[in-house]
């Protein structure tokens, strides 16, 4: 139950991540009616880059956030478009699970989610916080 107002005072850092989903795994989960978390829990499923410090890059409120699969521009956007900024996310968190440190929330996507295939490389960013580049590998 962390207030918004509070919320930054409990934020390490920042970095870059990619929410992978396994549309196999989920598609197969849900044809069983059975949760559906085996398409989001995988190994590799949340690579993410290096933590920037909060106190060092501040808390980014707005500044692009982009993907590009094999080079090409798949998704970009703003932190400014964001339907919750991260305090109301940390606030809105906080009254369904209890936080800790060490914690890590990603906060979702811009749209151009698509299908990737083994061997796609992917390299995303978020200005003023880093960029991360993650290639596809054959699923086990």
């Amino acid at each position: 139950n962390t207030p918004a107002e509070r919320a930054l005072d409990h934020v390490y850092g920042y970095a870059v991540g990619i929410d992978l989903t396994r549309r196999d795994l989920q598609i197969a989960s849900r044809k069983k009616e059975r949760p559906w978390e085996i398409g989001k829990s995988f190994d590799g499923s949340a690579p993410a880059s290096a933590v920037q410090p909060a106190s060092k890059i501040g808390h980014p409120t707005k500044g692009r956030i982009w993907l590009t699969v094999n080079g090409k521009e798949a998704q970009t956007g703003d932190l400014e478009q964001m339907i919750w900024n991260v305090p109301e996310t940390i606030w809105q968190l906080s009254q369904q699970v209890k936080l800790a440190a060490g914690d890590i929330i990603m906060t979702g996507t811009p749209a151009g989610v698509s299908q990737l295939q083994p061997g796609d490389k992917l390299e995303c960013g978020v200005d003023g916080v880093g960029t991360l580049k993650v290639s596809i590998g054959q699923p086990e």
